[in-house]
């Protein structure tokens, strides 16, 4: 994996970019751009012009769900995670111990058949761990109140101790997101769409910029482990499959927004590279050795030294030029996590 100094807490975004600053919108991040090992400092509003008129950006739909839910195992105070809705009515929890703090402390693993209390009436019972990996997810079976009517009534998005304060849900929405019919959703945000605002899309659409809409429903991921992502729903539409063959035959790139976006349209391509509509469940990790078969590029977050969404940036641009991009992002004290800086990484040509 990449080799990528630690990052000092200090680079932390703590409040989302409106909240800086009088006057200021999502957009007011910076955008570091790499072109193989060429890298560039811009602001992210300059998009429009590092991009050109056949370009695809495809982009997750997901919903943010208000997914932290204050909940009791016995007299003991705990913090549910919801992490993905399983096809059998089953829900992956995480159980987190409550410090006031973003409820980053992860809680020692409870018994199969333990219960747990939700405000509402809600109830859960563990049933097995998610996997055999030592997994700190639980699939839990639900009773009482129907699930969703207790994130809606009692949830909060899910935060850490990076963060200053808890923020409400639609700061964790992005422009793209859609609800979703049996209100499945993403338990942490797709954070590369959230520096987009709607006066940006329309700029980027009035320039022939093209958007492909995937859904991706995101599982927790924890800020003290790095594992591989466990298996999530994922959807890739004949409309968007269509757009992306299109972009592949043309001379326009496909720069997915989001390591999630890459996930479902990978997932969605056939050995021979070619996206055909997709539905259901992924487990595929994007690895150097596996390499892309699709993105021409990726917008994307900065992220932890040992996260395993490296080893897809490696994939997509290299070894290399990840680790300038990093060395270069810390030296201009980029801003980390979901409400920090973007890194765009593009072909090594450059746009023309």
């Amino acid at each position: 994996m990449t080799t990528v100094a630690e990052v000092p807490q200090e680079l932390s975004a703590r409040v989302p970019a409106e909240q800086r600053g009088p006057g200021l919108d999502r957009d007011a991040v910076r955008l570091l751009v790499s072109r193989g090992t060429e890298v560039a400092h811009h602001a992210f509003g300059e998009l429009p012009r590092l991009l050109r008129a056949g370009d695809l950006l495809v982009v997750n739909t997901s919903a943010t769900l208000a997914a932290a839910v204050d909940g009791r195992i016995g007299h003991a105070r705990v913090v549910v995670h919801f992490s993905t809705r399983g096809d059998d009515g089953r829900w992956a929890v995480e159980l987190r111990e409550p410090d006031g703090r973003g409820t980053t402390r992860s809680r020692a693993a409870a018994p199969a058949g333990t219960g747990v209390a939700l405000p509402g009436g809600g109830r859960l019972v563990l049933e097995e761990p998610l996997d055999g990996r030592g997994s700190r997810l639980w699939w839990a079976r639900p009773g009482g109140a129907d699930v969703r009517e207790v994130l809606a009534a009692h949830g909060r998005p899910i935060r850490y101790s990076y963060t200053e304060r808890d923020q409400p849900l639609p700061v964790y929405q992005t422009v793209f997101a859609l609800p979703s019919p049996d209100g499945a959703g993403s338990a942490e945000m797709p954070s590369a769409a959230r520096p987009f605002t709607a006066r940006l899309v329309t700029e980027l659409v009035s320039r022939g910029v093209r958007f492909a809409p995937v859904v991706l429903h995101t599982g927790v991921a924890s800020a003290e482990a790095h594992e591989p992502p466990y298996p999530e729903r994922f959807a890739v539409p004949e409309a968007s499959a269509r757009l992306i063959r299109a972009g592949k035959a043309g001379e326009g790139r496909v720069i997915a927004v989001g390591t999630t976006a890459v996930r479902a349209v990978e997932s969605a391509a056939g050995p021979d590279g070619v996206v055909r509509t997709a539905d259901g469940w992924t487990d595929l990790v994007v690895t150097p050795e596996r390499g892309v078969r699709v993105v021409d590029g990726l917008l994307t977050g900065l992220h932890e030294p040992r996260a395993s969404h490296l080893l897809m940036l490696e994939a997509v641009a290299g070894r290399a030029a990840v680790e300038r991009a990093y060395e270069e992002a810390l030296r201009g004290l980029y801003l980390w996590h979901e409400f920090g800086d973007v890194h765009l990484i593009l072909p090594g040509e450059g746009p023309h």
